[in-house]
C-alpha cells in the first residue's frame, strides 16, 4: 500500500520554511532570504522516497497583515494549512520552546489535519530531549523528520510522477528566482516593492529565451533597480540566470526590463493581476 499527501510546512517568517523544502527535496526551488516575508504565495516540493509520496508545501509565513499584500499572503497560508494532510509546524531551535500553532495563526479553532512540531536550526544549539529538530544546512535529524510525517500521511496512491520534483510551471520559478536575485542584492526595503511578471517563456529555444519585467512602485525605484550604467539590473540579470540554468540543466538568454506598477502592494487589482490574490 502506498502512501501520499500533502505536508505543510507552516510557521511566522524567516523560521527557515523554503530552506528546510530545499533540503527535503534536493533542488533550489524556493527563494532563500535572511529577510523575512520573501515567500509571498506556496511553493510546491515533491520527495517520492519507496512507497511514501510528500508533497511539501512552503507556505508563507504567518505574519500580521499591514497592506493588502501581507493579507494576500496570509490568507494564501491559511489556506494551505485547511488543505494540508500533515503540519509540520516549524519553529526556531534557539528560540525554544515553541508556541501553540492555533495561537501563532490566530485560528478559531485547532487545525483539521495532525500537527509535528518541528525545531529548524539544530545546527546552532544544543538538542533538548525528546525534541524534533532539524538542520536544513547540515541534513540533521532530516531522516527523523520524515519518519515522524510518514506516520500521519494518509494511504492512498501517488498524486504525481516518482521522477517530478515540483508541480508549479518553470516559469514561475523563473519569476521566483529574478525576485530571489533583488532580496540578495538590493537594500533596506527595496526588495519588498519588487514583483516579477514573465512576458515571454520560449523554452523550446536554444537558449531558452525569458523574458521579464522586474516591477517596483515609484519612479525613484526604477533608478535603483537599473543602476549606474545598468550595472544593478545587469547583476541582477546574471545572478537568476545563474539560478534558473541551474534548474533547468541548459542555458538560458534572460532579458530584463523595469517598470512602475504604483503603490501595487496595496491594490487588489494588481495582486490579482501577479497572481498573490484569486
Amino acid at each position: 500500500m502506498t502512501q501520499c499527501g500533502t505536508v505543510v510546512l507552516a510557521g511566522r517568517p524567516n523560521v527557515g520554511k523554503s530552506t528546510l523544502l530545499n533540503a527535503l527535496v534536493g533542488e533550489h526551488l524556493a527563494i532563500v532570504s535572511p529577510k523575512p516575508q520573501s515567500t509571498r504565495l506556496p511553493v510546491v516540493g515533491l520527495l517520492t522516497r519507496g512507497d511514501a509520496q510528500f508533497i511539501f508545501t512552503d507556505s508563507p509565513g504567518l505574519l500580521e497583515p499591514q497592506y493588502a499584500l501581507h493579507e494576500a499572503m496570509r490568507a494564501a497560508a491559511l489556506r494551505a494549512l485547511r488543505d494540508a494532510d500533515v503540519i509540520a509546524y516549524l519553529h526556531p531551535l534557539p528560540e525554544q520552546p515553541a508556541p501553540d500553532l492555533q495561537t501563532v495563526a490566530r485560528l478559531d479553532t485547532p487545525p483539521r489535519a495532525p500537527v509535528v512540531t518541528v525545531y529548524t536550526k539544530a545546527d546552532l544549539v544544543s538538542l533538548p530531549p525528546d525534541a524534533l529538530a532539524v538542520s536544513a544546512l547540515t541534513g540533521e535529524g532530516l531522516p527523523a523528520l520524515l519518519d515522524a510525517l510518514l506516520a500521519h500521511l494518509p494511504a492512498g496512491p501517488f498524486h504525481y510522477d516518482p521522477e517530478e520534483m515540483a508541480t508549479q510551471p518553470t516559469r514561475f520559478f523563473a519569476a521566483e528566482f529574478v525576485r530571489e536575485a533583488a532580496f540578495e542584492l538590493l537594500h533596506e526595503e527595496l526588495p519588498y516593492s519588487v514583483a516579477v511578471e514573465i512576458d515571454e517563456f520560449r523554452e523550446g529555444a536554444n537558449p531558452v529565451y525569458i523574458r521579464a519585467v522586474v516591477l517596483v512602485e515609484r519612479d525613484g525605484q526604477k533608478g535603483i533597480v537599473i543602476g549606474e550604467a545598468g550595472r544593478t539590473i545587469k547583476a541582477l540579470g546574471i545572478a537568476a540566470r545563474a539560478k534558473i540554468e541551474a534548474l533547468l540543466g541548459r542555458s538560458v538568454f534572460l532579458e530584463l526590463h523595469v517598470k512602475v506598477l504604483r503603490k501595487w502592494r496595496r491594490h487588489a487589482s494588481s495582486l490579482k493581476r501577479l497572481g498573490y490574490a484569486g
